[in-house]
């Protein structure tokens, strides 16, 4: 009975004395087994030779690999800094298709939005320190998750411009001074000192420190006479859009620099010169006046009056 069945699928029976093994996957559409219905079927009788055995054995492994899905977790965004108090949306999702369970992990408060099978919402709130928060989810009865830092950063709210002198000559030199203060990270802070909207100069901060403090910029230039028509300002803009940020700017009140020519400094000088070339000639004159009237008296009297006056004082003196 055994040989006729395979002798109706056209497959040879077992040796006499041998016991078979039977093992297929499907029929081909002509009727062919796809694995041989015998171990001790010689290669070359098989429909596709060695080739069908090795196909079957890897859809074999195939298939019973299948049972563990492989997914991810994901997170967005994937970097994330935020203003020190400020809330943030963050959404947590999976390749999975019928996740079992899925959720967010964090010390901050939070509060579900929306959700689907794939996908949750959450809303976390005042932030206020760099911290983690860990988004999981299990397909399978195995588990993955994935973890995103979020970064406190301390904006440049007040942006102080000092200049001295105000009033200066052309030519001469005056210091612009740029404070930032409390402001962190340093690093991706640049400070612009403006005139009008002409960049004047401008300073790029390094530093990792994420802790509030005060960023400085002094530059000494030479005043020219346009700089009286123009306002001076000072411009703060931190670039954190490389650490999951925003590009956040911030400008100072403008001020103005009093800038006069230094020929009011000569016509000063002139009037000085002046008065004093005359004092000089009234002085002169007087004396000269003195001395021919002494020439004069001398003649007619035959003494000068000085020596007169200067005689009548020591006979006084004596008495």
């Amino acid at each position: 009975m055994w040989s006729s069945a395979h002798r109706r699928l056209g497959v040879p029976a077992a040796a006499p004395g041998h016991h078979s093994l039977t093992c297929a996957l499907h029929l081909s559409p002509g009727g062919s087994w796809l694995f041989p219905v015998s171990p001790w079927t010689p290669l070359e009788m098989y429909p596709f030779g060695g080739w069908g055995l090795l196909s079957a054995f890897l859809a074999l492994l195939c298939c019973t690999g299948s049972g563990e899905e492989a997914f991810e977790v994901r997170m967005w965004p994937e970097q994330l800094m935020v203003q020190s108090g400020e809330s943030q949306v963050i959404n947590c999702s999976t390749t999975c298709m019928q996740p079992n369970t899925g959720g967010l992990e964090t010390t901050l408060h939070k509060t579900l939005l929306e959700e689907q099978a794939r996908w949750k919402l959450y809303e976390v709130f005042n932030i206020s320190q760099d911290t983690d928060v860990i988004c999981h989810f299990t397909c399978s009865g195995k588990q993955e998750s994935k973890n995103l830092n979020i970064s406190v950063f301390y904006p440049p709210k007040q942006v102080l411009l000092k200049l001295w002198p105000t009033l200066v000559a052309v030519g001469r030199s005056f210091t612009i001074q740029c404070r930032v203060p409390s402001v962190a990270p340093l690093e991706g802070l640049t400070v612009t000192l403006l005139r009008g909207n002409e960049i004047v100069y401008s300073q790029a901060f390094v530093g990792t420190t994420l802790s509030p403090q005060e960023a400085m910029v002094t530059h000494n230039t030479t005043a020219h006479r346009e700089d009286d028509r123009h306002n001076f300002s000072c411009r703060a803009e931190m670039d954190l859009r490389s650490r999951g940020g925003d590009l956040v700017h911030s400008v100072s009140d403008p001020q103005a620099l009093d800038v006069y020519e230094p020929a009011q400094d000569s016509q000063m000088v002139i009037i000085i010169t002046v008065v004093s070339v005359l004092l000089f000639l009234f002085v002169t004159s007087v004396l000269l006046c003195f001395i021919f009237g002494q020439q004069w008296r001398q003649r007619r009297t035959g003494t000068y009056g000085v020596q007169a006056a200067w005689r009548r004082l020591r006979w006084a003196y004596r008495a």
